[in-house]
């Protein structure tokens, strides 16, 4: 009996060539069917409130925290996107702090999504995560979001994914997804971590690599010596190790992420050992990158299609509700003119007594401009352009050309702007308009609402007339 399980065991699997997402051929169907099931398909970003339903302690000092939407729809995303969230660090009469998190579950299961959270001691946001989330908890967020994804169908399927540290994240949602699919696909995961019991999801990916054998995954300590029983690799990230992790690296696509100073290595490195500029792809929120003018096309794109799309996706949705037996009932989300509604399913039962009201959870309140604005005409004014931006906090006036980002111009006139990836994703640099017009091409940083309320992020906006900014 031994005998026979262990030659079944070793038979592999046969596969239908390449890989492709279960959403792929609907997108493009005209059929009744496959119109239904584009609700399941990653369209464009939404704003959406959803509910923590586990909370997973992982190591390294990150947890993952599952949610699920509150309207009861999926959550249709590619592997490798993130989403924005609102926290509510500084209590609920305040503005949100928003972050963006990579999704670390698989798109193939889209009822409940996973974002996982490494804790800086020293940040605002993680400490604030890891101690007061709770099954229960409500958000408001945005996403999905990223050009940073696996694609939709990929006839080759070899890939080699690089993480460091929290960069992870993205990278498990890929392995993952993976995993969950048919098809042929070649797949090495390097991953270098701080410690050796410091590596996230080790257990999960020790899993996946036994039982798929088109999964390889191989560990690095990066610059730290070598524990006593370690197997893995040790050492930062080198041409040699690229060669002997994976020597047919130039015939594969490239994803990594992690540290701006790893992405910076990484790309050099794939680079000398032959690896075209093509074929990689990085996820870090600073710097110029091709990365950043993928984000604003696909922006633009969901602008423009949006409208059409989300009341397609509503009517096909109502289609296939409507169609289901009645058992289905209970996880039916309802549908109107505006949208998908609040679900009627069993409601959720908390852990902690205490948890604050989530109905009220991750909604900021919009703050306007203080009575008794100074007069502008009597700021000194700096710089030159054909336009002017008056900073009434500050109390200066400065010149500004056109076709240059806001940001930059306001802090070196000595504005204090708060910023931190500058591209639009984090929305740490928000401020208030309180007249002009912008143009502004942002990655997720800023909600429809914000912007309805004045709110814009300068590190993404152009000045289209003079401006006024309470800041």
């Amino acid at each position: 009996m031994i005998e026979l399980l262990t030659e079944t065991a070793t038979q592999e699997p046969q596969r239908i060539r390449g890989l492709e997402m279960p959403w792929n051929r609907v997108m493009g169907s005209t059929e009744g069917p496959a119109s239904a099931a584009r609700a399941l398909g990653p369209w464009h970003p939404q704003e959406f409130m959803a509910e923590c339903v586990e909370i997973v302690p992982e190591v390294g000092g990150m947890m993952t925290f599952v949610f699920r939407r509150s309207d009861g729809a999926p959550l249709a995303f590619r592997a490798g996107q993130y989403v924005n969230v609102a926290f509510p660090v500084n209590g609920e009469d305040q503005d949100p702090a928003d972050r963006s998190y990579s999704l670390s579950s698989s798109p193939t299961k889209p009822w409940t999504f996973d974002i996982t959270v490494k804790r800086d001691p020293t940040g605002l946001v993680s400490p604030w995560v890891h101690e007061n989330i709770k099954p229960g908890t409500v958000l408001e967020m945005l996403g999905p979001v990223g050009a940073f994804h696996l694609p939709d169908a990929d006839r080759r399927a070899r890939y080699l994914l690089l993480a460091a540290g929290a960069g992870i994240t993205p990278i498990m949602s890929m392995v993952r997804t993976i995993h969950s699919l048919p098809g042929q696909a070649d797949v090495v995961v390097l991953y270098h971590g701080a410690e050796a019991g410091g590596f996230a999801f080790h257990k999960e990916l020790a899993y996946i690599a036994s039982v798929d054998s088109r999964v390889k995954v191989f560990y690095s300590l990066g610059d730290r010596s070598k524990p006593e029983g370690w197997e893995g690799l040790s050492g930062r990230l080198t041409a040699a190790m690229l060669d002997e992790v994976a020597p047919d690296a130039n015939g594969r696509q490239v994803y990594a992420c992690g540290p701006e100073g790893y992405l910076n290595t990484a790309t050099e490195l794939l680079g000398n050992v032959g690896v075209d500029g093509t074929s990689i792809h990085m996820e870090f929120f600073s710097g110029d990158r091709q990365t950043l003018l993928e984000y604003q096309a696909e922006l633009a794109l969901a602008a423009d299609i949006a409208e059409e799309i989300a009341e397609e996706i509503a009517d096909s949705a109502e289609d296939y509700y409507e169609s289901q037996p009645t058992a289905f009932g209970l996880y039916e989300p309802g549908y109107d003119a505006e949208g998908t509604l609040k679900a009627t399913g069993l409601p959720l039962e908390t852990f902690d007594s205490e948890t604050p009201d989530p109905e009220a959870a991750g909604v900021g309140q919009d703050v306007g401009p203080e009575a008794g604005s100074p007069d502008a005409s009597s700021f000194d004014t700096v710089g030159t352009g054909s336009l002017t931006l008056s900073f009434m906090r500050t109390g200066i006036n400065v010149r500004i050309d056109p076709a240059e980002h806001i940001l930059g111009a306001a802090q070196r006139a000595g504005v204090r702007i708060g910023a931190n990836c500058k591209e639009g994703m984090c929305g740490s640099c928000k401020v208030v308009k309180l007249s002009g017009e912008v143009e502004m091409n942002h990655q997720g940083g800023i909600r429809a609402r914000e912007i309805d309320a004045g709110k814009f992020l300068p590190c993404c906006s152009t000045a289209r007339t003079d401006l006024v900014i309470d800041a």
